[in-house]
């Protein structure tokens, strides 16, 4: 039997985020007979490293904190090579510069095609931050989320053949519609979101503003950590709406929010394909958020849910009253994103499309 490729997911922390639950649960569900999944951070254990090590994950860190160390790049090189991967998937913004960079010098140094690289692009910033335009070139083969994001590299010129969409997945059997019905339960508006600036909660608290005209005992429950708590807190502080608004931090298990609220909401500027609003629609609530990125290829605007551009405050407002006051309206919205979900965005053939690729670089090497 061959040996199981060692595929190395080389991650800034594994903080409770979108991407960081993504990718654990893609090396969660490998199949080890195939794959040997490890991960590397470049900070110290964070919030994830307990579902990696009851996985069965090797994890390995480069710093000691929370914080990546300042010389993060110089321990990289060494370390890689140590862990001998034969691909390495590097996620966010600096291990898809960094991961790259040395994985190819690697190569070069010891005179093989090991270790091949699978880039990644997540995120409505990704192709920005993570300077696509010409670091798309140190990656065997790419892989984004969301269709904007595909567009985008192709029109950076990466060849068909090294680029694949593959959207998020959801587990369905853990996110499940709970009891009372969204329509029935308090008015409360639920966001899941990392405080950074590509969600532009900002926009999401100057339409709650406005919802409050409308529906005076409504509720926002902002559930995430990040480097934007402080100013929106701030603003929470300084405006009276901010007397109705919950932060909370992040947390592994989301379930109990989905299952408080009435409706979703979220207000990114950028966006890759969100996770928190495919557990969300699996969640059986249904959505208003902006129409950015892979987001209306999740929600179908007057379907699963209500659609605005970004930055739009007074039509986001509009959009979430109109859920809060349809209580018809707001539970078959619902209900079609749940059964959306079923259909087209489940784990198994995520995991299946990426368990793909690797093996036909593998034989590459």
């Amino acid at each position: 039997m061959p040996t199981p490729l060692r595929v190395l997911f080389l991650m800034e922390d594994l903080c409770f985020g979108g991407t960081q639950r993504q990718t654990l649960e893609l090396a969660r569900r490998l199949d080890r007979k195939r794959f040997t999944p490890v991960m590397l951070t470049l900070t110290g254990p964070t919030d994830l490293d307990a579902s990696a090590h009851e996985a069965g994950i090797e994890l390995h860190h480069i710093g000691m904190g929370r914080r990546v160390p300042v010389f993060f790049f110089m321990q990289l090189a060494v370390i890689l090579r140590r862990l001998a991967p034969d691909i390495i998937v590097p996620c966010t913004a600096l291990p898809n510069i960094w991961g790259r960079i040395w994985g190819r010098a690697l190569r070069l140094f010891d005179g093989t095609r090991r270790p091949m690289i699978v880039g990644t692009c997540r995120g409505g910033g990704a192709p920005a931050r993570q300077h696509e335009k010409y670091f798309w070139r140190l990656a065997d083969h790419m892989v984004c989320n969301s269709e904007a994001l595909l567009k985008i590299l192709q029109d950076f010129g990466v060849p068909s053949g090294r680029i694949s969409y593959i959207p998020n997945g959801v587990d369905t059997e853990f996110f499940v519609p709970a009891k009372p019905a969204p329509s029935q339960r308090e008015p409360l508006i639920l966001c899941v979101a990392r405080l950074a600036g590509d969600k532009d909660h900002l926009t999401l608290l100057r339409a709650f503003e406005l919802v409050l005209q409308r529906c005076p005992s409504a509720r926002l429950r902002l559930v995430g950590d990040g480097p934007e708590e402080a100013v929106l807190k701030r603003w929470a502080a300084e405006n009276p709406a901010g007397c109705s608004v919950d932060f909370v931090p992040g947390g592994l298990d989301m379930r109990p929010h989905y299952a408080a609220a009435r409706i979703f909401a979220l207000s990114s500027a950028r966006e890759g394909q969100p996770n928190v609003i495919l557990e969300a629609m699996s969640s059986g609530l249904p959505v208003c958020a902006t129409s950015v990125g892979g987001i209306p290829r999740l929600v179908e605007h007057e379907n699963s849910g209500l659609l605005s551009p970004a930055g739009d405050a007074a039509t986001l407002a509009r959009h979430c009253c109109r859920l809060l006051e349809d209580s018809a309206l707001c539970d078959s919205m619902g209900a079609v994103g749940r059964h959306r979900v079923e259909r087209a965005f489940s784990f198994a053939s995520m995991v299946t499309e990426h368990e793909k690729i690797f093996s036909h670089i593998g034989m590459l090497m």
